[in-house]
C-alpha cells in the first residue's frame, strides 16, 4: 500500500518527500507524477513505506500540517480505477460511431 500526499508545493522534490517521510520509518519508493505538456510536477505524490503501522503514523502527523507554505492533505491511497481508453468522441461519451445510427458508411 502507499501514501496519497496532495496540495504539494510544485517545488517539492523525491528527497524532500523522503526526508520528511523517513521521520515516521523506511521509505521504499517516492512518485511524483509528472503534467506530459509541461514536465513539471502535478501538486501531489505517493510514498510507500515498510510497514502499514509507519504509514498510519505518518499519515496521523503530517495530514492537515503546513509544509512549504501549503497545508498537507495526506491519506491512504486509493487502487486506481481503470477508465475506459478513450477511442475517440465527443463530450457526451457519444463514440464517433454512433454519430450515423442506423447508417452504415459502406457504399451500396
Amino acid at each position: 500500500m502507499s501514501v496519497y500526499v496532495g496540495n504539494l508545493s510544485y517545488e517539492v522534490t523525491q528527497d524532500d518527500l523522503t526526508t520528511v517521510f523517513a521521520e515516521y520509518g523506511s521509505v521504499r519508493r517516492v512518485h511524483l507524477p509528472l503534467d506530459r505538456d509541461t514536465g513539471r510536477p502535478r501538486g501531489f505524490g505517493f510514498v510507500e513505506m515498510s510497514s502499514d503501522t509507519e504509514e498510519d503514523a505518518a499519515i496521523e502527523a503530517l495530514d492537515g500540517a503546513e509544509w512549504m507554505g501549503r497545508s498537507l492533505k495526506v491519506n491512504k491511497a486509493k487502487a486506481r480505477e481503470e477508465r475506459p481508453r478513450s477511442g475517440g468522441g465527443d463530450r457526451n461519451g457519444n463514440s464517433w460511431g454512433n454519430r450515423n445510427r442506423g447508417y452504415s458508411s459502406q457504399r451500396y
